[in-house]
Parts: C-alpha cells; structure tokens; sequence
C-alpha cells in the first residue's frame, strides 16, 4: 500500500448510500454473478478488482496485487485511500460493514466521490462476502490499520484497530463457498488475461498477480505506460502491421472521455473492440456506432480529395474500411447505460456523437499529416473493396448454382425429418469413412450428418471471395441456413448443435481448429449463441470377459483397469473414428442419454482472436513460442 497524495472530495462514510439488502445474493447466486460454475466463480476476483479500479480512474490507486494461495482463497490489495471506516448514522454500523453486507452500497452511488466507475452490474464486494466462506477486511487509513472478519457474509468480528501505518488502502482476502460453487479452483491464467486487460485501459496503473498454489509460485506484473496503444501493439504482435504508426486520437468533456488507438494489418479481419468504464462491451453500442460511421466518412472523403478514388467510382463502404483493422474504443462516462441481453451494450445516444466528431477531426488530421501511411491505408481499403466485389460476385455465382441457400442443400447431406431447429443437430464429421458409420448409427429423427472430405480453407489466409469456393465451406454454409457475412442472420440456423466430430490425432485436431476458425471468423454468433459443440469420442475400448468398456480419458482408463485386476484384458487406443462401427459410435459419441459435448464458448473475444491468428496465421514464429508453451499440456500425439 502506498500513501494517498492526491486532495479531492471527501471519501468518508458520508459518501456511502445504500440501496436495499444483500439476502438474495445466497439463494439465487446466478442472478448477481451469472453462473455459479467457473466463468461466476471469477467473477469474483473481478468484482473486488473493480473496486480498486475504481480508486485508479478517481487518480489514487496505482498499483494492485492478487494472490492465490494454496487453499483456494485470494487476497486483492490494492494502494488506494481505504474503504471508509467511521459510523453511519442511520445504520449505526462503520460504512466498511455497511458496504461489505448491503446490495448496492458504495461511494460510486454518490455523484461526487468517483467521477466515472467500473462494475458491470453495480453488485460490488458484497456479493464477493454473501459468496464465501469467509472473508477478512484490512483497511489502511488515518494513521491506522482496521481489520474485520466476515463468515458466509455476515461479520464474526467487529472492525477493529490491529496495528498503525503511514499507508493507505484495501487489503480483502475471501474463501468461495464451497457449497454454492461447482468448483472452487482458480484458474491463474483466465485472470491473468483480465488483469492484462485492465493494465492496457488503465495507463499506468501496475497489476501483479502471484499464484502460490504452484511451486516455485508463478508470478506476473502487467504495467502499460502507453496505454491502449500498447493494446494495439498486442493484438497486432502476430500479425503484419501495415504501418508503423499506431493512430491515437483522444478528447474529453464534462462528463465523458474517449480513446481511440488503431493500426491496419496485412490480414482480412477487423478486430475492434470497445469498452465502456473499463467493462468489455461486446456487444458494441453507441460508441463503435458512432466510430465506424465516421472511419468511413474520413476514409471516403480523403479517398476522394486525394485522387484514390475517382469521381464515377461508388464510395468505399464499412466492411471495406474496416478490413484489416486493430482498433480499441475506450469511453469512460459519469452514468453508463447499458442494455442487450447481457447488459454488455452500451446505450448512450451522446456517446455516438461525441465519437463520431472526435473520429472526424482526429482522424482526419493524422492522414493530412502522415501522407506515406495515409496513402498505405488507401491502397488497403481499395483492394478491400475490389476483393468484396468479387466475392459478390462469386456469391451470386453460387448462388445462382443453388449452393448457398438452405432451400438446395449439399448432395452429401443426411438431412433429419424434424423442422424445429432447437430439437435438431448436425454433426460435422471428418471424412467419408466415419461420415458413412454416423449416418448409420445417427437417429434420424433428430441427427443430421455432413460429411468433410479433407481439410477445409484456412479461412485466416483467405478474402471472402475465394473462401465462397471452397466446396467443403460452401456446404456447411447451405447446410446451416444461417448465410454468410452481412447476409447472416442466426434466426434462420436449422440446427440449434453444430457438432464437429473429428478423430483423436493431429490431423483431426487441424480439422477441427480449421473449421472452429471459420466459425468464429464468419459465423461468431453461432457460438456466441451456444450452437456450436465438440464431440468427445472415447479413447480407450477395454475388453474383458467378453464385454466392452470404453475410456474417454486416462484417469478413466486407470480406474476401469484397476476394477479388472487379476483378470484378462484388452485395451485399444483409437486412433480414428473410423475405428469404431456404428453401434458403438451411437453408444459412445452420438447417444444423447451417454454422450459428451464440450460446448465452444467465447469467453473473451480478444483472446480467442490471438489465438487464432497465432495458430492460423502467417507468423511461423510465433506459433513455434506458443507451441513450446503448450507442448507441456499435450496428451497424445499421433505421428
């Protein structure tokens, strides 16, 4: 902890409001955190962390520390001025108590104390409390250290002066309740991945986090002096940025900032991603609104003053200027509104024109003042627009062959007899083979059947046009319903499971990464709606007296083997799916009452986008580091 310097508002229980109570956090957990499984269970470091942040954007905390210990338990410290101590008046409790047991408590209810805070949902450290076992408050302030202890959220211990310190701060340390969580293991690299990006929005702000569960403990700080340009700089590290220049443009008013950085790169995909008061918006809002129509009004218009497009030809259009495209849009705002399903939208209509005119001045400015990169730029959205023209074309081509549309589906299809697509499924089966023995072992009633012959087009390396060739793609395009690109719309999907079921080799896993890349590339609302699944065949069929069991992985295998000790048995590891008939391929990968699926979900799009590129990409060195990263967690390896 470290000593507040900055004079502001007073931060003291008279800044705390309360809102209403905390009872129905323990009996309906998933309504505050989402999900009691592991995405809930982080969800609490999180919320704590915001809490800190919210110090850093009202300019005091500088530096936190999160520690996992051995147990299970975390401790988030953070150098801010220290949760407020004293007495309030109406609920005659100290405001640490009252902001540590009460729904919606806290200083950012306040219109004084933070100008702009975090904190998606506003539930704050009381969840985290009523959430855990136990939790301990240490609060460094006036001079002195306060320290309270909480059990499954209510307190055991007054707060209590322990010690004395020239420091200030918040120290929180808390168990997850075993009772209420499916697990309560963390996961150091799902937060270590957060906390990077809570570095890059927060310029300066320094994050270490130490995991002592590992031996030696694994630690790593994350500090970005350049903010989210370093994020550009990130996101573009395994690409081939098309200029040097990182474009940074920036502007406040009374109650909003807004940052923008971007940089073009040699690929095909737009990356933009926004946020609002630190919250991950993915779902876009008035902010990237207001960006993209004023990117394609600057581009246009300079397009055209400068010569690069001449005067019959049609103007550039979004897709065209966005191609290629690192960006990050940061907002920060006195009163976020947030909307769409998630609550992760964001919804004021003041933000888009606030951006939109920063996007237009700025924008504008940095082409007239880098000629080279500005030039650079236009020779990338014009071939952009050139190569969608193609693909319009080849578009219309196939479609004119009937094989885009759901109304002519692929030849190779086994289609099922039900119409109602969230009773239905299609399996994405790697080969002819295995294609052969699902149609046969399938329930028609329910199960469709694709057949992929060979590896479909990295998607990654190509533009729109020449993917719409591929006749492997364009099948599961007809197949699915759903189109393509602009066209696509997840309400005409006809399966509600898209499942890629592929063989348990290196070649299989290839198929499988080529055709989640193409989902996520093309087809992203697919597995942002919880369509898109991975079969889990067996690796192991043990036989012993005459009566086969099967393994879906080693501990399984090692528990079958010691039941049969002293007994003769036969154990075949599978190698493909060919290797299994019909009737067993029912039993063990198809048999919805038996079966395993493992659920393609986009915890964070950012990552998911990294590793992608990394994986699929042009930059062979980069794919080298991540594989010797990862080589430790291989399993099996077929040669």
């Amino acid at each position: 902890m470290a000593a507040a310097t900055r004079k502001a508002e007073v931060y003291d229980e008279s800044s705390i409001s309360v809102l209403e109570g905390l009872e129905a956090v323990k009996k309906r957990p998933s309504m505050y955190i989402g999900t009691t499984g592991p995405r809930g269970l982080h969800h609490l470091v999180y919320e704590v962390v915001d809490n800190s942040i919210d110090e850093c954007l009202a300019g005091y905390c500088r530096n936190i520390w999160i520690t996992l210990h051995e147990d299970n338990s975390v401790t988030v410290v953070d150098d801010g001025r220290g949760i407020p101590v004293g007495i309030m008046k109406k609920q005659k409790k100290s405001a640490a108590e009252v902001v540590l047991t009460t729904l919606h408590a806290g200083g950012k209810f306040g219109s004084k104390v933070y100008k702009v805070s975090g904190g998606l949902h506003g539930v704050g450290v009381s969840v985290v409390n009523a959430l855990s076992g136990w939790l301990i408050l240490e609060v460094g302030r006036d001079g002195k250290v306060y320290q309270q202890r909480y059990e499954k959220g209510a307190p055991v211990t007054k707060l209590e002066v322990v010690g004395e310190t020239d420091r200030t701060g918040t120290i929180i340390s808390f168990s997850p309740d075993p009772e209420i969580f499916e697990s309560t293991e963390f996961d150091f690299d799902v937060i270590a991945q957060r906390m990077r990006e809570m570095a890059f929005l927060n310029r300066g702000l320094r994050i270490e986090i130490k995991d002592e569960r590992r031996d030696p403990p694994e630690e790593v700080a994350f500090r970005y002096d350049g903010g989210i340009i370093d994020f550009i700089s990130h996101i573009n590290a395994t690409k081939d940025p098309l200029h040097g220049k990182t474009i940074f443009m920036s502007a406040e008013q009374e109650k909003a900032q807004v940052e923008i950085s971007m940089q073009y790169n040699k690929g095909y995909v737009e990356s933009i991603y926004t946020f609002a008061n630190n919250i991950n918006t993915h779902e876009g809002g008035t902010h990237l609104a207001g960006f993209k129509a004023a990117l394609t009004r600057v581009i246009n218009d300079y397009a055209r003053k400068k010569g690069f497009l001449k005067e019959k030809e049609d103007n550039l259009i979004g897709e065209d200027v966005r191609e290629g495209l690192a960006a990050i849009i940061n907002v920060k705002l006195k009163e976020p509104q947030f909307e769409g399903q998630t609550k992760t939208k964001l919804g004021n209509t003041e933000i888009r024109g606030f951006v939109e005119t920063t996007v237009n001045a700025k924008l504008s400015e940095w082409l007239e003042e880098n000629p080279g990169e500005a030039k650079t730029i236009m020779n990338k959205v014009i071939g952009a627009s050139k190569a969608r023209m193609a693909a319009r074309n080849a578009r219309e081509l196939t479609r004119r062959k009937g094989l885009l549309e759901s109304t002519s589906l692929p030849g190779k299809l086994a289609d099922c007899t039900m119409r109602d697509p969230s009773m239905c499924e299609i399996y994405l089966v790697e080969g002819d083979s295995a294609g052969g023995s699902a149609k046969q072992a399938r329930d028609r009633r329910f199960q469709a059947i694709l057949p992929l012959k060979g590896k479909i087009l990295n998607v990654e390396k190509a533009r729109l046009h020449k993917i719409l060739t591929n006749t492997e793609i364009q099948a599961i395009i007809s197949a699915s319903g759903t189109g393509i690109g602009e066209e696509f719309d997840i309400a005409k999907a006809r399966y509600h499971k898209a499942i890629i079921m592929t063989d348990a080799d290196v070649d299989g896993a290839h198929i499988r990464t080529l055709i989640l890349t193409f989902f996520f590339r093309y087809m992203r609302e697919m597995i942002e709606a919880g369509y898109v699944y991975i079969a889990q065949p067996p690796l192991y069929r043990i036989t012993c007296e005459k009566k086969e069991y099967y393994a879906y992985n080693d501990t399984e295998m090692e528990e079958l083997t010691n039941r049969f000790d002293g007994k003769k048995y036969d154990i075949q590891r599978y190698k493909g799916l060919g290797e299994m008939n019909a009737e067993q391929l029912w039993d063990t990968t198809m048999n919805p009452e038996q079966r395993i699926l493992m659920q393609v979900n986009l915890e964070d799009a950012i990552v998911a986008d990294e590793i992608f590129n990394t994986l699929m990409g042009d930059d062979v060195e980069a794919r080298r580091r991540f594989i010797q990263k990862h080589a430790k967690n291989v399993r099996f390896l077929d040669i």
